[in-house]
């Protein structure tokens, strides 16, 4: 995995590793669960810029560039990323023939349509990207917290999760962070609630209750490394926190990750 800060070869240590486009700002390799995205000064020749506002949200513009933008290619794919259980990885472009540096994995949380000019000098709609960066603080932990959850029956926190799991249109990227947080919180509220204290891999009772009286079980996503942030509720389970350190600490974790895999799909079989 890349380290935070560090530059590197596009086409050594991306392109050459991992396939995808290895021209544009957005680069989808087919055979891998990642995006690459790049950005860099050439946005500014339009009137716009990528870049780090006050609120720690990144801005991101959108491909395309004739016409308005529209969400197909790179743009969807970057919009769906969580859903579809694909890491975000930002790099900053430092030049031609120069190395690109890692700033670190994002989410999309929100984003916004604004006027801007094209290559032929035309106003036309883009696209712009919410970006917060990954933290594994993001969702407070159970002990920490006042449980919420108590009251709304799991059709509702279902759907909660569901609708969670895909970015919204607002043109307030501050509010980014905050709807990171509370899209975060709804697939962790109901996946815990569907799993009942019950490990939903090896269906043991949770292994002792927090402090509040909840059973405690760690929320895991199977289709990456991270767990946190939004994602598609039929690939996070809530399991005993034994079997999730094996998952990613022990010699057989893939193979435990397959099966649950296998057993969130006789879970949760269908979407929202």
């Amino acid at each position: 995995m890349y380290i935070e800060g560090q530059e590197y070869s596009r086409k050594k240590d991306i392109h050459e590793v991992y396939g995808g486009q290895t021209q544009g700002g957005i680069s989808t390799p087919a055979s891998h669960q990642k995006i690459f995205i790049f950005t860099g000064k050439s946005g500014e020749q339009h009137g716009y810029a990528d870049g780090w506002q006050d609120s720690g949200v990144f801005l991101y513009t959108g491909e395309g560039q004739v016409g308005d933008m529209s969400f197909k290619g790179g743009n969807l794919a970057i919009r769906d990323h969580d859903i579809n259980g694909k890491p975000l990885l930002l790099f900053e472009a430092l030049g031609k023939s120069k190395p690109v540096r890692f700033i670190g994995q994002f989410s999309c949380q929100t984003w916004d349509i604004f006027q801007g000019v094209d290559r032929n000098g035309d106003m036309r709609e883009c696209i712009r990207f919410h970006l917060v960066r990954c933290k594994h603080d993001a969702v407070p932990p159970l002990d920490k917290e006042v449980m919420t959850i108590k009251g709304t029956s799991i059709e509702d926190l279902r759907k909660q999760a569901f609708d969670a799991a895909v970015p919204q249109q607002s043109m307030n990227w501050n509010d980014a962070p905050r709807v990171y947080r509370s899209r975060s919180k709804a697939v962790r509220d109901y996946v815990l609630a569907r799993a009942g204290g019950i490990c939903e891999l090896t269906g043991r009772p949770a292994p002792f209750l927090t402090a509040s009286g909840q059973p405690y079980l760690e929320v895991h996503h199977t289709r990456r490394l991270a767990d946190e942030g939004p994602d598609d509720p039929r690939f996070v389970a809530a399991i005993c926190p034994a079997v999730h350190r094996e998952i990613h600490f022990g010699e057989n974790g893939d193979e435990l990750n397959r099966q649950l895999v296998r057993q969130l799909e006789v879970i949760e079989p269908n979407g929202n």
